[in-house]
């Protein structure tokens, strides 16, 4: 059991096994937002979730919704999507299978049926680089580039030819596939020569001017320098090899970030350079600078931009100054993570989506959901070696500090250490037999 703001209290230290300590100490290395929920994964290859669980998205075997981190899986998960609209996740492990769970009435599960389920699934055994997760509908790519799809088709968002869902991953495009965005009946496509491309519906404009209404084929939008691109409800992001940000599309809340609240069918350039990573929840926009600063525009009905007001706004405004090295944007709320493993929210809290222990809750400042990785633990009142194996984030520095009690706490540093090429640490020392010791890892900027 944890507080909110992710440390652990004094009296339960007391009681706790070194075992807990080494499995809770992991930093957060990933995050994504979906529509009212959201995931995380720590360095130990552990998938954590919070938030609302109607549909099973969750994957814990209820349909009972948290307000706080709850472990799915244990280990071995090396990625998790799940979109601003979508009831339904996805996540990859190190053996490259695919695993789903949530919401399935159109299929987009890809288990070969229309069954909701509250367990994860496994669905590709092997072979999965890459994953996204639409309103209804799921795309992946395999490690020889090729494209696949399952899920709600009514407007061609599988990109197959023809406008029929399918509960079964189908192939799309044959090869050099490399990244891939799902938004509200929409998906974007990019390929290895830097082209951008795109199927499915396109009221606003969001599949560019090359197309007029709906296509179930993809089409090309960009021919080359495409970095990354995000899809939110009804708008998109593009990022260019040149660190350029572009937007098109649906501008209603001014979450193309252009000053206006103008539509465009075609890529606009917002920002010239220094943009390193998007995102697009509905109706609002995250992306990141090349100095860590966390930058924000569209709307803020529930305080996702995290800038202390409600108000929506037409311009890129900055919500966090630096340190900032990954971002996720859901319905109505946002994470970030920072450098230093802690991992922050803002926006709607309707669902406990913001896992901070409350529900209803909403904020328009980040807050800190789990701490820096500074964490304690006791160790028995017994001689020889104690070692702690931490996983921490490559090349990163480490401090293992003593102290002989915790009120006051009196922290004597024993050593520091930098993270191997995996993340791995290990700590070796020699406690004193004759008295308390508690020991804690923390970050060393």
């Amino acid at each position: 059991m944890k507080s909110k703001r992710g440390l652990i209290p004094v009296y339960l230290l007391l009681t706790q096994l070194l075992s807990a300590f080494n499995s809770d100490a992991q930093p957060v290395i990933k995050i994504a937002a979906g529509q009212n929920h959201g995931f995380f994964l720590k360095s130990d290859g552990s998938l954590w979730a919070m938030g609302l669980n109607n549909s099973g998205q969750l994957g814990d075997g209820t349909y009972n919704q948290t307000n706080y981190p709850e472990q799915i899986v244990s280990s071995n998960v090396t990625a998790i999507v799940s979109g601003a609209q979508s009831s339904h996740s996805l996540f990859q492990k190190n053996d490259g299978s695919l695993w789903a769970m949530g919401l399935n009435l159109s299929g987009q599960l890809g288990d070969g049926t229309y069954t909701t389920t509250n367990r994860p699934e496994r669905i590709v055994t092997n072979n999965v680089t890459a994953l996204a997760a639409g309103d209804s509908h799921s795309l992946f790519i395999k490690t020889d580039g090729s494209l696949w799809a399952m899920g709600f088709d009514t407007d061609g968002q599988l990109g197959d030819g023809t406008y029929n869902p399918t509960n079964r991953p189908k192939l799309i495009v044959t090869s050099n596939v490399m990244a891939v965005a799902a938004g509200y009946e929409r998906s974007l496509i990019l390929k290895n020569d830097g082209s951008l491309w795109g199927m499915g519906g396109n009221a606003n404009g969001d599949l560019g001017g090359n197309v007029v209404g709906r296509t179930n084929q993809p089409v090309l939008i960009l021919s080359n320098n495409v970095a990354a691109m995000a899809a939110g409800y009804d708008h998109n992001l593009i990022l260019k090899t040149d660190g350029s940000l572009w937007g098109m599309g649906d501008n209603s809340y001014g979450q193309l970030g252009d000053g206006t609240y103008n539509n465009t069918n075609s890529p606009e350039r917002i920002l010239a350079s220094n943009v390193v990573a998007i995102a697009t929840g509905s109706y609002f926009s995250l992306f990141l600078k090349s100095d860590g600063s966390l930058w924000a525009m569209g709307n803020n009905g529930d305080g996702q931009l995290g800038d202390g007001t409600y108000n929506s706004t037409n311009r890129p405004e900055q919500i966090v100054a630096g340190h900032v090295v990954a971002i996720a944007a859901g319905d109505g709320h946002s994470l970030f993570l920072k450098n230093d493993g802690s991992l922050w929210a803002m926006g709607n809290n309707s669902y406990g989506q913001l896992g901070d222990g409350t529900v209803n809750n909403n904020t328009n400042r980040p807050e800190q959901i789990l701490a820096a990785y500074d964490q304690i633990s006791p160790h028995p009142l017994t001689g020889g070696n104690v070692q702690f194996t931490f996983v921490g984030i490559v090349g990163a520095n480490y401090a293992l500090d003593r102290s002989f009690r915790l009120a006051p706490a009196n922290w004597v540093p024993q050593a520091t250490n930098a993270a191997n090429s995996i993340g791995a640490l290990n700590f070796t020392n020699t406690p004193k037999p004759a008295t308390n010791n508690f020991w804690r890892i923390r970050w060393v900027p």
